[in-house]
């Protein structure tokens, strides 16, 4: 459970760090997928299409929502939602790029918290998985 709060919180770094290239995409499948999932429920997905006609803004409305969210695992089933739609694999391949470096800096982090220095977190984020020793 620890590590998927930390995985999630790393994708909610980065996918914050991403939001202005994100912002461009039309979220309506992202959507779909998300309220299948009962990551975001039906006053959400009403909240998010009745009052923004432009793609842009529905985007960023979800992005905002998901950013508020208390699900513990909302930007890892975001990012498993992105894997199931090809048109944004370019999304995802964004943010396996910066997951290393981030990742890196958690070790880091991590190891100087840590008492013992062995311990070890695993990232199950789909596509692959990545460990920290």
């Amino acid at each position: 459970m620890q590590s998927d709060n930390m995985a999630n919180g790393v994708l909610k770094q980065i996918f914050q760090e991403l939001h202005y290239k994100i912002i461009v995409m039309n979220p309506d499948p992202v959507m779909d997928l998300l309220f299948s999932e009962n990551l975001i429920g039906v006053d959400d997905c009403c909240r998010l299409r009745q009052p923004f006609p432009a793609s842009r803004d529905r985007c960023r409305e979800l992005l905002y929502l998901l950013q508020h969210s208390e699900h513990p695992q909302v930007f890892i089933r975001l990012r498993l939602a992105l894997l199931e739609l090809p048109e944004y694999s370019w999304i995802v391949e964004e943010i396996d790029l910066k997951l290393p470096s981030l990742i890196s800096q958690l070790q880091q982090l991590h190891l100087g918290d840590s008492t013992d220095g062995m311990s070890v977190i695993t990232f199950g984020l789909g596509k692959g998985q990545f460990i920290i020793c």
